[in-house]
């Protein structure tokens, strides 16, 4: 998904969101902020978003001289989804389809979201649970689920800290011993790496990889060798997040997408309102 016009004022937010975030001096604040207006319009904006997403937080943790800005809001949103997972398991087993409340969960779980216009905090998610059970759904989880039960190799891309833990629910109904779970070369936002896989007892259960790349999303050339024969020996890629989704878009037919639609560019791409969930193919993108 390219980027258009519509979505500086979304870097423009992201910026100042993450300089209130990560800096407490106003005047430091100030400055780092003008730094990264100047990225913004330097950039390249013939890219997908995640593309000018990766220059910004490149500045950022320069600039702070820190490798992780957001570790102490990423270790929140782990223990507040690891607080909320036995009332989601029992809500998941109390539902008439427990597929589709698995579906719902875990992309309801992409709203712990750093960056996105309407992201959420960890404190913020529990009340999330409240209306998750009615809210849209675009795609149909038996079809996700049939197509998993058919896939002999599945690279599942894992986007937030917090969501990741979430994820659990949806790798464990997984085909056993078929699953590889891909996380982020390295800090970027709020986004999981294999610290996050690790705190969510993932690393047990499937093998777990890094991308190698900085980028909030999955900018296949700026992903590792290792990560690259993943993705391309997979018969089915489970993608999590808009991030995923904004760099995977217009890939082959072997997505399927898992998120929650945060902005109305989004929205338009598949032909859904701001806080719809997703269970989508790439091949039903076409």
């Amino acid at each position: 998904m390219k980027t258009t016009l519509e979505c500086v004022p979304c870097f423009v937010r992201q910026a100042a969101e993450a300089v209130d975030l990560v800096v407490k001096d106003r005047q430091r604040r100030e400055t780092l902020l003008r730094i990264l207006l100047r990225a913004i319009a330097e950039a390249d904006w013939s890219g997908t978003p995640p593309v000018v997403g990766q220059q910004i937080h490149r500045v950022i943790r320069r600039e702070l001289s820190s490798p992780d800005p957001y570790r102490e809001l990423k270790e929140r949103m782990n223990r507040v989804a690891a607080e909320l997972l036995p009332r989601l398991r029992e809500a998941v087993r109390e539902r008439g389809n427990v597929e589709e409340a698995v579906i719902r969960v875990v992309a309801a779980g992409n709203l712990l979201d750093a960056g996105a216009k309407s992201g959420i905090g960890p404190e913020e998610f529990a009340a999330v649970l409240d209306r998750l059970w009615n809210m849209p759904l675009k795609g149909d989880p038996a079809r996700f689920f049939g197509r998993a039960r058919e896939a002999e190799r599945i690279l599942y891309l894992a986007d937030n800290a917090g969501e990741i833990v979430l994820d659990r629910l949806l790798i464990e109904r997984l085909p056993r011993g078929r699953v590889t779970l891909a996380v982020r070369g390295a800090p970027t936002l709020n986004d999981a790496t294999l610290e996050d896989a690790r705190r969510a007892g993932l690393t047990e259960l499937v093998r777990v990889i890094s991308n190698g790349s900085d980028a909030p999303g999955t900018i296949l050339s700026d992903c590792s060798p290792e990560f690259r024969e993943e993705f391309d020996r997979a018969d089915l890629i489970i993608s999590k997040g808009q991030g995923n989704f904004e760099t995977l878009s217009e890939e082959d037919g072997r997505i399927f997408f898992l998120f929650t639609v945060k902005c109305e560019v989004v929205g338009r791409k598949i032909g859904s309102d701001p806080g719809t969930l997703v269970c989508l193919g790439s091949d039903e993108m076409k």
